[in-house]
């Protein structure tokens, strides 16, 4: 979410809807091609004869020329050329978006006053069913994920400060909230009026839960009960004060995190300790993006944890790190511009061989090449979408 220092750009400002939020805005249900089967995480090139995997579009549907629900695309895993589909209506401001382990549901969050999240089935040909909504207990939620059980839906209301959980179905729907956690402490940090959760996500070896929050300048690590679906807080880390941390990534090794800090523009590298759950933030550092705040908005990291991706919205460049010392350190390389304005957030495809960005202002998605080095090529001009503020390509 967009705190006061940054909003999102004022209803009115140019977008365009293209064939995801005009000629195809009526439909409830949505085709895609034909997908293969996905190349192994960590690989650095597409396995096998090049194929189209479907690509999910997440947009703000009370927004001056947004969106009218979730997009759909394909796109080619060789070039990263990008198709448009049908739109899933029927969900507001679906602005993040995640997917289910098995890969027959996605999630998306409804960012607004009453806040919300939506299960929308995946069928085998390739089809999209919204399953129904449950609400967040909290206002404004912005960020998403699921237990790796595949039990569990995590989300984060930003505006109220606070995360929820949800049990997920064998169908993939939604049940009745089972916990409601909101930091009620330290203190919001310089400029902030209370907490604001920005994400929240599994540890790779499943044993604690975090959550980010921009208001408090805190990491929150939870251990969740995983028969009744409840939070317990058991440590927390510092970071800061003002700095806002915004998203993290970790590392594949699972023992190190790449905390991104919006308002003081400084990426954080985090030391985890599975056995307590406890997150140690290291000293910030630069975005390689210049004097003054350039939002820096969420990290991604390769498949096989060389090198770690930044998205700077006010400099509009990706910054490219080194990944060194197993995970623990990080070697800024280079930025490179994203070619769309305001990157509100990143994503690597299942084989880590395309970097895509959703540019919030300019309404476009860019796609990148990743190189075995780790640099980036862009692929083709910019796809068309409506405001669009999530990218999420599914395997």
């Amino acid at each position: 979410m967009n705190p006061a220092p940054h909003p999102r750009p004022a209803p009115g400002l140019p977008g365009r809807r293209g064939l995801l939020g005009g000629l195809l805005a009526g439909a409830a249900l949505a085709a895609v091609p034909a997908l293969a089967a996905p190349a192994h995480a960590g690989a650095r090139a597409p396995a096998g004869p090049r194929a189209t995997r479907p690509l999910l579009l997440g947009t703000y549907t009370s927004e001056g020329g947004g969106g009218t629900g979730i997009g759909t695309a394909a796109y080619d895993t060789g070039t990263g050329a990008i198709t448009p589909g049908p739109v899933i209506t029927g969900v507001e401001n679906p602005s993040y978006l995640a997917p289910h382990p098995s890969g027959a549901t996605v999630y998306a969050v409804s960012e607004q006053g009453a806040g919300a999240v939506t299960a929308v089935a995946i069928g085998p040909d390739g089809t999209y069913e919204v399953l129904g909504s449950r609400p967040t207990g909290g206002s404004g939620p912005t960020h998403l994920s699921v237990h790796p059980s595949g039990r569990w839906l995590l989300s984060a209301n930003y505006t109220s400060g606070s995360v929820a959980v949800h049990p997920i179905a064998e169908d993939g729907s939604l049940g009745e909230r089972t916990d409601l956690v909101t930091h009620s402490s330290p203190p919001p940090g310089p400029g902030q009026g209370g907490p604001h959760a920005h994400q929240i996500v599994t540890s790779p070896d499943g044993g604690h839960v975090l959550a980010v929050d921009l208001g408090t300048d805190t990491v929150y690590t939870y251990r969740l009960d995983a028969s009744a679906g409840t939070l317990t807080e058991v440590s927390r880390a510092a970071l800061a004060p003002g700095s806002g941390p915004r998203h993290l990534a970790f590392h594949p090794g699972g023992r190190f995190a790449y905390l991104a800090c919006e308002l003081d523009n400084t990426m954080v590298v985090c030391a985890y300790d599975p056995a307590t759950g406890a997150f140690t933030p290291g000293p910030g550092q630069s975005t390689g993006t210049g004097s003054g705040t350039s939002y820096p908005a969420q990290p991604v990291v390769t498949g096989d944890g060389a090198y770690v991706y930044l998205a700077n919205r006010g400099h509009n460049s990706l910054t490219r790190y080194a990944v060194e010392g197993g995970g623990a350190v990080l070697r800024l390389l280079d930025t490179v511009p994203v070619g769309g304005d305001w990157p509100r957030q990143l994503a690597l495809s299942p084989d880590s061989s395309l970097l895509f960005a959703a540019n919030q202002r300019s309404s476009t998605v860019t796609v990148f090449g990743v190189g075995p080095d780790g640099s980036l090529t862009g692929a083709g001009a910019p796809f068309p979408a409506p405001v669009a503020v999530c990218v999420l390509p599914l395997p």
